[in-house]
């Protein structure tokens, strides 16, 4: 079950404690898919600084294959984080070396030998959709909380599973939702924060709750719901149990600090 995830990543900098996690949407679905059982790659860009190394050290050691993992002169992405309570919230971005990523031609024939590829809103690997469809690959995309970017409609009929990050079940989502799946996307995906998850499938909804848990960092619960959610539809698992995954997975997430 080999699965490659593409884009950006990015160091998450905790501004109370100074204390720095290794993060980006790519990276932290790939970590949680190997941690699930999948063959897990990474194709993105670091700095020549320590937390270029700090990375490709990290995700190595989550046992995700790195080889195609560069290193560019300059400096690796940070995302300055703060916790309000146990919620995290994004301050100022400074996108570094990623800001040029491109994937080469080589870099497209190693995503075409696995199963499944995913990448995010932020990753610059969107233009490369029509063509991961092309070869037959089954495609995923996180569009976070972006519901009114232009890629949504341009990139989501060469995806399959989209996703996207909004605040409770209502009309507008659920109208969303069916928006994306007449685009061209075979299933939409919204995470509800506290409020649980929604799928559409084209046929009709699924609702799924969260797991109740201790919440100590929410850093990562989307993307780990995600990676539970895209590990279940290769397992062949119904809608509703791959939410159940993605809820379970994600339940475990927050109860540490740092995306992993």
């Amino acid at each position: 079950m080999k699965i490659v995830t593409v884009g950006d990543n990015c160091m998450d900098v905790y501004l109370a404690n100074d204390q720095a996690y290794p993060g980006g949407n790519p990276v932290n679905a790939a970590v949680y898919l190997k941690g699930l059982g999948a063959d897990a790659a990474y194709i993105g860009w670091v700095g020549t600084d320590s937390y270029g190394e700090l990375m490709k050290e990290k995700i190595h050691g989550k046992g995700v294959d790195i080889s195609h993992l560069s290193t560019k002169e300059g400096k690796t992405a940070v995302t300055q984080v703060e916790l309000k309570g146990n919620d995290r919230c994004f301050g100022e971005y400074h996108e570094g070396v990623m800001t040029s990523f491109c994937l080469t031609k080589e870099e497209v024939e190693f995503v075409g030998t696995h199963k499944l590829v995913h990448a995010g809103i932020w990753g610059h690997a969107e233009d490369k959709y029509p063509l991961f469809k092309e070869i037959g690959l089954l495609t995923s995309f996180d569009f976070s909380d972006q519901l009114g970017h232009d890629l949504v409609k341009s990139v989501s009929p060469f995806v399959d599973y989209s996703f996207f990050s909004y605040t409770k079940d209502d009309d507008y989502i659920r109208q969303f939702l069916k928006g994306v799946v007449n685009h061209g996307s075979k299933i939409a995906v919204a995470t509800l924060g506290e409020n649980g998850s929604l799928a559409y499938d084209g046929e009709q909804f699924y609702q799924k709750g969260t797991v109740e848990t201790e919440v100590v960092d929410t850093m990562g619960a989307g993307d780990s719901f995600i990676a539970g959610f895209l590990y279940g539809i290769l397992k062949g698992l119904s809608i509703d149990d791959c939410m159940e995954l993605g809820s379970e997975t994600a339940a475990k997430t927050i109860g540490y600090f740092g995306a992993w």
